[in-house]
């Protein structure tokens, strides 16, 4: 088996990281990857915001994870400076072989480096496999989310 290394993720992955965010019942509906052009500006934006870390895990060239991970200073909690995880996606070749696992430590341990005192990271009430896999990773449901459609 070859080894994945997680890196920054560059223009060329932007295809492959949409792929990944469409494929699956709610990605499906809301992501088109027919047309990059706004991923590409939305990774423009990423790519000039320095609390924004847009990474790719990467087997052998080919991407097979992503996340991102979003530092947030902030003023409560006695001032401390907050991460939440966001966009987390696997392959589907990929799946149920630890990728996962191994992209959520590596955002832990950088949210770590980088100061903050907590992290955070939200799932779709309807992604129940996902709540299981984060709740072994320690997570704990904490939070009713809501949302604005805009």
């Amino acid at each position: 088996m070859t080894t994945i290394g997680i890196r920054p993720a560059v223009r060329d992955d932007i295809a492959a990281i949409v792929a990944m965010l469409a494929d699956d019942a709610l990605g499906a509906t809301r992501e088109s990857p027919d047309d990059l052009t706004p991923y590409r500006s939305a990774y423009e934006r990423l790519q000039s915001d320095p609390n924004q870390l847009l990474v790719v895990a990467d087997r052998d060239g080919e991407v097979v994870g992503t996340l991102q991970l979003t530092i947030i200073p902030g003023l409560s909690r006695k001032g401390s400076t907050r991460s939440i995880i966001e966009g987390v996606r696997i392959h589907s070749s990929e799946r149920g072989h630890g990728l996962g696992a191994q992209l959520i430590e590596w955002a832990v341990d950088e949210s770590r480096r980088q100061g903050c005192q907590l992290v955070q990271l939200t799932s779709d009430s309807a992604r129940t496999d996902a709540h299981r896999f984060y709740e072994r990773l320690g997570f704990t449901g904490s939070h009713v989310g809501f949302k604005l459609q805009l």
